[in-house]
């Protein structure tokens, strides 16, 4: 069985890291669908997202790979053979937003199971906002982002610190 993690991960994060690794031991190939958002404003491009996702999953058990996509999550998980899409849920808030799409998806494909993870308790705050806005104010983000892509993420905020 395939499943898809969709999201942004800009930048990926532990606690994405976390979904990955958990969903990759229920699933048989877990694909992380890095999704173009034209209403976010990404720091990290596309390729440089996928690299860090990537070099943050290499040494994880399973099949991990790592896609770009466009359009509505639920066509392309199809379009891949995906048979679940799995997201992570850190507050009620989370959830009240995931079970809106959740059900708008199964609308457009009923075949598509969402599987929603609740975030470890010492992930339950982290996002990539979070860590771009504490980078950003030179704060210590070396617990909130996987050692493989520490110095490229702390290099590009100390970048936008400056300017």
């Amino acid at each position: 069985m395939k499943a898809c993690y969709p999201g942004t991960f800009d930048p990926i994060t532990k606690g994405h890291l976390d979904i990955i690794e958990r969903a990759g031991r229920m699933f048989d190939e877990v694909v992380v669908l890095i999704m173009r958002n034209p209403s976010k404003k990404c720091l990290f491009s596309e390729e440089e997202r996928k690299e860090m996702i990537e070099a943050a999953v290499k040494d994880l058990d399973g099949t991990i790979t790592v896609m770009i996509g466009t359009g509505l999550t639920v066509d392309y998980a199809r379009s891949i053979g995906a048979s679940a899409i799995v997201r992570g849920i850190r507050a009620v808030s989370d959830y009240e937003y995931e079970l809106l799409q959740a059900t708008a998806n199964m609308y457009l494909n009923d075949r598509i199971e969402t599987m929603l993870l609740i975030a470890r308790p010492e992930y339950s705050f982290l996002s990539s906002s979070v860590v771009k806005e504490i980078g950003i104010n030179r704060g210590d983000i070396s617990g909130m982002v996987p050692p493989a892509i520490l110095d490229q993420v702390a290099e590009k905020l100390a970048e936008l610190s400056e300017s």
